[in-house]
């Protein structure tokens, strides 16, 4: 896989692309995920994918437990026994133990540095603060269980990995990359082999019961051809889910980690982001607020194929002694 420092890797150029536009994917920064399940309706409308049955898993709110072929979206719901935020002591404001009075007037001055001071004292001035004030979350009372509870939530998809094992197993071609670096599944080409399955080391595509064939994301393959937003992307409320060339979307990154950090959110870190790693960087990476393993990724993810060259090298070595070995014998009884 090519690839210049600081440049994301010519995927779409090694599949045979010539003029081949930006590598395009997903930055999902989960830190500011409400988990209002948008990004799951918007996916399942565009594509027409069928319901999972609606069954409650007794997960709070997560419904869909996790992707597969009939949810390309996944939002997972995590509850820790941690404060909301959890920022270090000292940083960025007030420590985590804070009384509630103190909290509320932090937020009583986050609030008036939303105001513009020339507003101060008019109508419209008032207002804002009345608007403001009223989208703050209450501040649980001292002894309050909830001071000591936070919800991580996170918008689960295809990472679109750079050295994606689905593609390298697939024997039909079902399986391809497309010009903005993508990868996607062609349901009419599909057998059904399953030889993909195993062979992503984020457990994402899966096949469907009924028919047999494997599904997963194709990151609105349709609507970026048409320069449209992917269908999650366009729903996203808060823009958790952001959706540009791959690049860009990793400088923002770094920048909103930097952001959270010197807040005081030191456990911030981005995860598929890295060309080094197992699956030479993901065509969808996340902003997490703790370890992968708490949101369900695996922590060094690794393409099953990667070392497929040396495995049919040592074979046919291997192959090759075995048959000197048959020569050998065959030439010594003869003697």
């Amino acid at each position: 896989m090519r690839r210049l420092s600081g440049v994301e890797p010519q995927v779409a150029a090694d599949a045979g692309y010539t003029d081949a536009p930006p590598r395009m994917g997903f930055f999902t920064d989960t830190s500011i995920c409400i988990g209002c399940k948008a990004c799951e309706v918007a996916c399942k409308e565009w594509n027409a994918v069928p319901d999972d049955g609606y069954e409650l898993l007794g997960m709070s709110f997560d419904n869909t437990g996790m992707l597969g072929a009939n949810s390309w979206r996944h939002v997972a719901f995590i509850e820790q026994s941690k404060p909301v935020g959890c920022q270090d002591a000292g940083l960025a404001g007030l420590p985590t133990g804070a009384p509630a009075s103190e909290r509320v007037g932090q937020q009583v001055a986050d609030v008036m540095a939303q105001v513009d001071p020339g507003a101060l004292g008019t109508d419209t001035g008032a207002q804002k603060v009345e608007e403001a004030a009223e989208a703050l979350p209450p501040v649980p009372d001292e002894g309050d269980p909830r001071r000591d509870l936070r919800w991580l939530m996170s918008s689960d998809v295809c990472k679109h990995c750079t050295h994606a094992g689905c593609l390298d197993v697939c024997p039909t071609g079902a399986l391809f990359r497309t010009e903005f670096g993508t990868v996607v599944v062609q349901e009419d080409v599909c057998n059904g082999c399953g030889y993909c399955v195993p062979a992503c080391p984020y457990g994402v595509i899966d096949k469907r019961p009924d028919d047999g064939r494997v599904w997963k994301c194709t990151l609105c393959y349709d609507r970026i051809s048409d320069g449209l937003q992917p269908a999650c992307a366009k729903a996203c409320p808060t823009e958790s889910i952001q959706y540009g060339p791959l690049d860009e979307l990793r400088e923002r990154a770094r920048g909103r980690v930097d952001q959270l950090v010197e807040a005081g959110v030191t456990q911030a870190r981005l995860y598929g982001d890295s060309p080094d790693d197992g699956v030479g960087g993901a065509g969808a990476f996340f902003l997490l607020l703790d370890e992968p393993e708490v949101y369900g990724f695996p922590p060094d993810p690794v393409v099953p194929t990667r070392d497929l060259v040396s495995m049919w090298k040592h074979a046919g070595a291997a192959a090759g002694l075995f048959l000197g070995l048959g020569i050998a014998a065959f030439t010594g009884r003869r003697r």
